[in-house]
């Protein structure tokens, strides 16, 4: 906005002498907030508060301002909650706060004589302007695309929109006291690397001018973290955002926040362990929770679904063979050879790419197209095809299985999980192999990683690796079917210029 156009706005709000200026305004001295107001003061009568005469200075931002004969009402609301203000008659308080305005107030705790909680105002200071015209709360900002477009309003009209943020952080705080109750530390690996490794995404390249090379966005904090299990760390987290090139829906951003966690001296079913019992935690002393709402939208419809998810037993595990069988009466256990695998893929109308040309990728897309949206409570799919999973170690008793597992809840992945690939000439044929699925056109293969096939020659302890989506929890803890609801600035389309 122009210097002009300020002033302009700023005549227009009747603020025109240079005392009156709020963007003056460098602090203000608070002695409570909101909530503690309520939490302190609620219990107690009109009577009782007069007597009382307790004192408090507070601020925050107008939502709305309405007269009743000789008072002035207005709400304010603050990072905690919200309150009634009331003033009586004031002709300044009346021509210089408008809705939308942050101001400090001085007053006594009260209530009205419906009861209503409330601050009388003694002193105010206007802090700060609000020069746009702030959307309704009732009829504002209803378009979803708008809301995402304009968080900074989303979050002052849309009370509810704001607090699942404030779940957000307790969520992620509490995942660290998990961990650091069990003495891991966490490590921050880097966000520009050499090589998109860690998992199957396509990646964002960028450049760096001083060192005249192309780097990537991380697709996966994976690499960087084992490499620190070779150089001696047992007990390892990371919770950082990562970046993938990929369309966005209901489920996918491609700006998103994950923790991967690695234990040395153990392997997947420890891992599996861990993970029921980090989301048991945090349901239980984060939450204070047993059971979720879970609303998740189809895809392929606009009908929205409501699931209740249980915390409350142990999550059911089952292997990948088993599950398809129990939801398609099909046993690959029966079938060995490839030609049989696709014939059934083709009778069941499934779409393979020219890299999916084997058993194991057929038993992933059976699983994905008849099993996964159907494993509504928390369900640990182990027992993976090695074809799809490239770190994985495979079952001692059999080569063609990774010891690997994902957890499901809601018909969504929330975690992934396995015993760590340690052997650096197992891993580089697998990095071979992912590098001919990539000339097959798999443009999500993950790059050969020659720095980390090093890094596992100089010997890595067997270890157990764990993988959670964070975003996906927050959408499952506060009941919202859309990821974009608990990223606070999601990517988003260009705008539209009509």
């Amino acid at each position: 906005m122009s210097k002009d156009l300020l002033l302009e706005k700023l005549k227009k709000s009747k603020l025109v002498r240079s005392s009156q200026n709020p963007f003056q305004q460098t602090s203000f001295s608070k002695t409570t907030n909101v909530y503690s107001i309520i939490q302190q003061f609620s219990q107690f009568n009109k009577e009782w508060l007069i007597e009382k005469n307790e004192k408090v200075s507070i601020a925050g931002r107008i939502l709305d301002k309405r007269g009743h004969g000789n008072l002035i009402f207005a709400d304010l609301v603050d990072q905690s909650g919200t309150i009634q203000l009331m003033v009586i008659k004031n002709k300044d308080f009346a021509e210089q706060v408008g809705r939308g305005d942050i101001i400090g107030i001085k007053g006594r705790v009260c209530k009205t004589d419906k009861q209503e909680l409330s601050i009388k105002v003694k002193e105010f200071i206007l802090l700060s302007k609000c020069l746009e015209s702030l959307p309704g709360s009732y009829f504002g900002l209803k378009n979803t695309e708008e809301r995402f477009r304009n968080r900074h309003l989303d979050f002052i009209i849309n009370k509810g929109k704001r607090e699942i943020f404030f779940i957000r952080h307790q969520v992620i705080k509490g995942i660290r006291q998990f961990l650091e109750e069990r003495d891991f530390i966490e490590i921050e690996t880097p966000i520009l690397v050499s090589e998109a490794s860690g998992a199957q995404a396509k990646p964002f390249v960028t450049s760096h001018n001083k060192l005249e090379r192309d780097f990537y966005l991380r697709i996966a904090t994976e690499i960087p973290l084992k490499k620190l299990l070779v150089s001696g760390f047992e007990k390892i987290y990371e919770i950082g955002r990562i970046f993938r090139n990929e369309g966005t829906d209901a489920r996918h951003n491609p700006e998103f926040t994950t923790i991967e966690v690695y234990q040395a001296y153990e392997n997947a079913e420890y891992m599996m362990k861990l993970a029921e019992e980090l989301l048991h935690y945090l349901a239980k002393k984060v939450l204070k929770e047993k059971e979720f709402k879970f609303k998740l939208r189809e895809e392929e419809s606009s009908e929205e679904i409501s699931y209740i998810i249980n915390f409350q037993t142990p999550f059911r595990r089952i292997s990948m063979i088993e599950v398809i069988k129990e939801y398609t009466n099909i046993d690959f256990v029966k079938i060995n050879n490839l030609e049989e695998a696709l014939e059934l893929a083709k009778k069941h109308n499934l779409k393979l790419e020219k890299f999916q040309k084997t058993i194991g990728h057929v038993i992933l897309a059976f699983f994905e197209e008849f099993v996964e949206k159907k494993l509504i409570q928390p369900t640990f799919i182990y027992d993976f095809p090695i074809e799809v999973s490239p770190l994985a170690k495979s079952k001692l008793e059999n080569k063609n299985i990774a010891d690997r597992f994902e957890l499901y809840i809601g018909g969504l992945e929330f975690a992934n999980g396995y015993s760590e690939l340690n052997d650096p000439v197992e891993q580089k044929k697998r990095f071979e192999e992912q590098t001919r699925q990539k000339e097959l056109g798999n443009e999500e293969i993950a790059s050969f990683d020659k720095e980390f096939i090093e890094a596992l020659e100089y010997g890595m302890p067997p270890a157990g690796g764990l993988g959670i989506g964070i975003d996906r929890l927050i959408m499952l803890f506060t009941g919202q079917n859309k990821i974009k609801e608990v990223i606070a600035f999601p990517q988003l389309k260009k705008k539209k210029i009509i």
